[in-house]
């Protein structure tokens, strides 16, 4: 199917639903599905009218410009609004085409967000809670709610493993190329020599899910519960109220001792284990999708070592789409990220539409 006539059914799907709605003819319990329908085709829609359009005007003044009766002034005006138009088409064909990509389901939902300390010892730990406090430095940019769910400290300073639950519109979107491992190269604080050491620590990005999307069986459950402990194994709590969750069918296994109540923390590591089903649910769909696929932003596979901190050279280079940016400390402060992202996010279109043409 050409583009074209992919436009067309877009468009006559989308007067479809306009007639039907106006007409109340929808039934009532498609009501809501076919609202929404109409609303996402909405942009879509609109997109291509202004294409065709384009379009439209481009044979007008093409048709001008060639008649040789034409008064020389408009003839003149005729070519200047023509060329202004043939710059701008191929781009509204782009913003169609990438309207019309396949939508990723998870893009609209919050995240929870995973990070862990990989080689390299107490410097790796640090280097994981850095990475850490820069994604809640970038969630607060974005007007995102941000919640620490369990922290696991090392008593220095740093991180073996830290959860956080990220809520906001779009959150999945824009941190979903994220997961990887994330490589650091430094002269650590408690080296006498000066010598550069790399480290690294993981990143994990979920998509939260909601019931719906996941059904956990309680009977697929182990519950153990313990007495919560800080960092160096000192006690917080004199009750049992931590909670370890463990998946009987896949044996994942969530803890959670945040809080102070066993229930509260039954309920945040239920959320995580829901979040980690549901990703490893996509990723065995994405692996059957991609199969044959060439052109792919890694944003799957948690061993990909995907982005490099230098922190002598004051640069940080993305290994998926050989990007670097030397600002260093605006990335790690959150302001810079947005930078990464927006060229990862474009890279995927980019090869998506390569696929769709």
């Amino acid at each position: 199917m050409s583009l074209d006539e992919k436009f067309d059914k877009v468009m006559a799907r989308y007067d479809e639903l306009r007639d039907t709605l106006a007409a109340g003819l929808a039934e009532s319990g498609d009501f809501a599905r076919l609202s929404k329908e109409y609303a996402d085709l909405t942009p879509i829609a609109e997109a291509i009218a202004e294409l065709k359009k384009g379009r439209a005007e481009a044979a007008d003044l093409a048709e001008m410009i060639a008649d040789p009766g034409a008064d020389p002034e408009m003839k003149a005006m005729a070519e200047e609004e023509f060329h202004a138009l043939t710059k701008r088409i191929p781009e509204l064909e782009r913003k169609v085409q990438i309207s019309l990509l396949p939508k990723d389901e998870a893009d609209e939902k919050n995240a929870i967000l995973e990070v862990r300390a990989g080689t390299g010892g107490d410097e790796a730990a640090l280097f994981a809670a850095e990475l850490f406090e820069m994604y809640r430095r970038y969630a607060g940019l974005h007007g995102w709610r941000f919640e620490a769910m369990d922290v696991s400290e090392t008593g220095i300073g740093g991180y073996k493993e830290a959860t956080a639950n990220i809520t906001g519109r779009g959150v999945f979107a824009r941190l979903k190329f994220e997961s990887g491992v994330h490589r650091v190269q430094r002269v650590p604080a408690t080296e006498a020599q000066g010598r550069i050491h790399t480290s690294a620590a993981t990143v994990a990005v979920l998509p939260e899910a909601e019931e719906v999307d996941i059904h956990i069986d309680e009977k697929d459950l182990r519950i153990d519960v313990f007495r919560s402990s800080g960092p160096g194994g000192q006690s917080v709590n004199t009750t049992d109220s931590a909670v370890r969750i463990t998946h009987l069918p896949t044996g994942l296994v969530v803890s959670q001792q945040d809080e102070k109540s066993q229930h509260k923390n039954k309920a945040k590591a239920l959320k995580v284990l829901r979040a980690r089903l549901y990703d490893r649910e996509r990723a065995e769909k994405d692996a059957a999708r991609a199969a044959d696929r060439k052109n792919q932003v890694g944003s799957g596979d948690r061993s990909e070592r995907i982005r490099t901190y230098n922190f002598p050279q004051g640069r940080v280079t993305d290994h998926r789409i050989n990007l670097t940016l030397y600002k260093i400390d605006k990335v790690m402060a959150g302001e810079a990220l947005d930078e990464l992202i927006d060229a990862l996010i474009a890279e995927d279109e980019a090869a998506r539409l390569a696929e769709l043409g």
